[in-house]
């Protein structure tokens, strides 16, 4: 008998320590997992980040570089990065001036600045930006011809019935003149013709956005990474869509670099947050966000052919 439950008590054990076993396994792969899930998403993202970095400009460029500085935050908690819209005048002036260290823009510095001011500026191409005519939804026009566009722009056609849309009076929402996304407009959507002073708007995508969603009859034009929902409607010119493949083609002309500047060569922080935008793991963002990739450009453009 006692044989027996010397037999019975082994075979008890036995099936408990292989319970135990198995938790502990079970444990083990669960922890791994986790950890695995936790860092997928932040292995490529820099570490041991210290300090702040303050940004200014364009505020078509300011999602992406915000989805940047959030991704980096996430994982440096010593680190502060603040990114201010403005314009692209702004940020030129601020970072030659030394009060931000990254100053954002559509545009070259040679536009903005002097030649002293802006050779003394590094230029970091880190994207494309496509922009696009948009309109108030009510309008009933969602293809125009170049020209039309510039008689639209330029106070020569002021009703939308002229170009097949409703008999309403065209309503202009303009942009000051230190905005980049007005600079690149102007060049390659008007030909260097000035607009017909309208409603004038601040320097902010997201403002005119909400200002001819709101405004009957109205047009303006927005970077294409603000082009996320039915708010407004983006025109196509002459049948080619603002998209990125007709921008990649050379189909679409209204375009241009989204640069960061720095005072001098980047260093330090602005070095890192620069480099984290442009490096491989970020472009997906990039993309997300309504961007353009340089490397997908078949087309080019430097200073000197947008003056």
């Amino acid at each position: 008998m006692k044989i027996r439950r010397d037999i019975k008590l082994k075979k008890i054990y036995s099936i408990l320590i292989a319970i135990a076993l198995c938790g502990t396994v079970l444990t083990s792969c669960s922890s791994t997992e986790t950890s695995s899930a936790n860092t997928s998403g932040t292995s490529n993202v820099p570490t041991g980040l210290t300090g702040s970095v303050n940004i200014s400009g364009s505020s078509a460029l300011q999602p992406l570089v915000q989805a940047a500085a959030d991704a980096l935050k996430a994982v440096n908690i010593g680190l502060s990065i603040t990114v201010n819209p403005g314009g692209s005048g702004t940020g030129l002036q601020n970072v030659s001036d030394k009060t931000v260290d990254i100053g954002n823009s559509d545009i070259f510095a040679e536009e903005k600045l002097d030649a002293t001011k802006s050779a003394a500026l590094v230029d970091h191409q880190v994207c494309v930006v496509g922009v696009a005519p948009v309109v108030n939804p009510k309008v009933g026009v969602t293809n125009i011809t170049a020209q039309q566009l510039i008689d639209i722009f330029t106070g020569k056609t002021t009703n939308w019935k002229d170009v097949g849309g409703i008999d309403k009076a065209i309503v202009i929402i303009n942009r000051p003149t230190s905005s980049g996304t007005r600079a690149l407009f102007k060049k390659y959507a008007l030909q260097g013709k000035d607009e017909k002073l309208g409603t004038l708007g601040e320097d902010n995508n997201g403002t005119i956005k909400q200002a001819v969603a709101q405004t009957e009859a109205s047009i303006s034009y927005l970077a294409f990474s603000y082009l996320t929902d039915s708010t407004v409607n983006a025109l196509s010119i002459d049948g080619k869509k603002p998209t990125y493949d007709n921008v990649y083609s050379g189909a679409y002309s209204i375009w241009g670099y989204e640069h960061m500047y720095t005072y001098g060569e980047a260093k330090g922080l602005a070095k890192s947050v620069i480099d984290f935008i442009k490096s491989p793991a970020f472009s997906q963002t990039m993309t997300d966000k309504g961007y353009g990739l340089i490397s997908k450009m078949t087309v080019t453009r430097n200073s000197s052919s947008v003056k």
